[in-house]
């Protein structure tokens, strides 16, 4: 580790899967769940069989999704957590608009995705969400932690600017060294003055970390040169939330 007190570098959710993230200043972290709203809901791509009151974990590629739908990143979408309303923003103007509790809102973002998707659906778009469900890319409930030192040396590698959304993590973490947070596995620390987590996983990555998140181009070969240049694929860690607690951003990390 750095001399460096290790702190929370920032805060993001993502309400609805594969959409834009949406950073926090603070949140709380319940035992054994994700981020407050984080992946709540998901645009079905051609019928899953997803079941809302009977939820359960469907692979990525069932939804929309950045790995093989690029173009959702030039997306800007807004949640509105009180209203459970979506806001979609394309080309610098509103585009679609709806509370996705109400069958009149979900119609509202499905016509939105069944125009702007159009030649990559299998099926008719569909907003899914199941009570207290998280359409995370795994089953258990996880918080995922991205090391921004570990990003700059995928850029260092990449020669070229990475930008760290391009790993949708929940919480980043300064000050670690590059890859500290691979040493982390199967042990616990604690964010800020109460919440703890326990480290259960590296973070295998997937072609969507080639689309940069702010053109929605596919410009870079990520997980490729991981591989060439580290002898992984991994970048980030999840963890599963041991003690609960509320964070912000600055809080200090400590074991």
């Amino acid at each position: 580790m750095t001399s460096q007190q290790p702190r929370i570098d920032a805060i993001y959710r993502y309400p609805v899967k594969g959409l834009s993230p949406q950073p926090l200043p603070r949140t709380h972290l319940a035992v054994g769940a994700t981020l407050p709203s984080d992946r709540l809901y998901a645009i079905e791509n051609g019928p899953c069989g997803f079941d809302p009151a009977a939820p359960a974990y469907f692979p990525k590629i069932r939804f929309l999704m950045l790995m093989r739908n690029e173009r959702l990143a030039a997306l800007r979408t807004d949640y509105d957590e009180p209203n459970h309303t979506l806001i979609i923003n394309a080309e610098g103007r509103e585009a679609a608009r709806g509370d996705l509790r109400t069958a009149e809102g979900r119609a509202a973002i499905e016509r939105f995705f069944a125009g702007y998707c159009a030649g990559e659906l299998r099926g008719p778009p569909k907003v899914l969400s199941g009570q207290n469900h998280s359409f995370s890319d795994v089953a258990k409930k996880v918080v995922s932690i991205i090391n921004p030192a570990s990003v700059a040396a995928v850029e260092n590698a990449a020669g070229a600017t990475v930008h760290p959304l391009r790993f949708r993590g929940n919480l980043y973490v300064a000050g670690w060294s590059a890859w500290h947070e691979f040493d982390l596995i199967g042990r616990e620390f604690t964010l800020g003055d109460r919440a703890r987590v326990k480290v259960i996983k590296r973070i295998e990555r997937c072609a969507a970390t080639d689309v940069d998140p702010e053109t929605g181009l596919r410009d870079l070969t990520v997980p490729r040169t991981l591989l060439q240049s580290f002898g992984h694929t991994d970048c980030g860690i999840y963890a599963e939330v041991i003690e609960a607690g509320d964070i912000a951003v600055g809080d200090a990390v400590s074991a």
